[in-house]
């Protein structure tokens, strides 16, 4: 039996696209390509390095970012959020280190450039 690569860079693509809640199609949309084309690159062990540039920048991510994904470090990242929360002092109110508004304009800029690119790639297909 086959046993996955650690460093499936098809895969760590495919869970980071999933964890920021975008389809197949969205990501091919971004690229310029279609889902069979994004389908196959996710089921790739390696991947062109311009082409890791492209979707790293699609995902709002970095190459580096892609390369040392891991589904444990996800885990952790998470698990030390929660036990910072669960230490934390309840007496003292909780701060943001952000704006939470800035967080949602950027948000919506975002999802603005995907729904035009979008349209832009439908208007080609006609």
């Amino acid at each position: 039996m086959n046993t996955p690569s650690k460093n499936h860079i098809g895969r760590k693509i495919s869970r980071i696209r999933e964890l920021k809640d975008m389809k197949q199609e969205a990501l091919a949309a971004a690229l310029g390509t279609n889902q069979q084309a994004i389908s196959m690159m996710e089921n790739s062990d390696t991947i062109d390095e311009d082409k890791l540039k492209e979707v790293a920048k699609a995902l709002g991510v970095s190459v580096e970012a892609i390369r040392n994904f891991s589904e444990e470090n996800v885990i952790n990242y998470f698990n030390t959020f929660n036990e910072t929360v669960t230490n934390s002092n309840f007496g003292h109110s909780n701060t943001c280190n952000f704006n939470p508004l800035d967080k949602l304009i950027e948000a919506y800029d975002e999802n603005k450039k995907l729904y035009e690119r979008l349209l832009e790639a439908e208007k080609r297909k006609k």
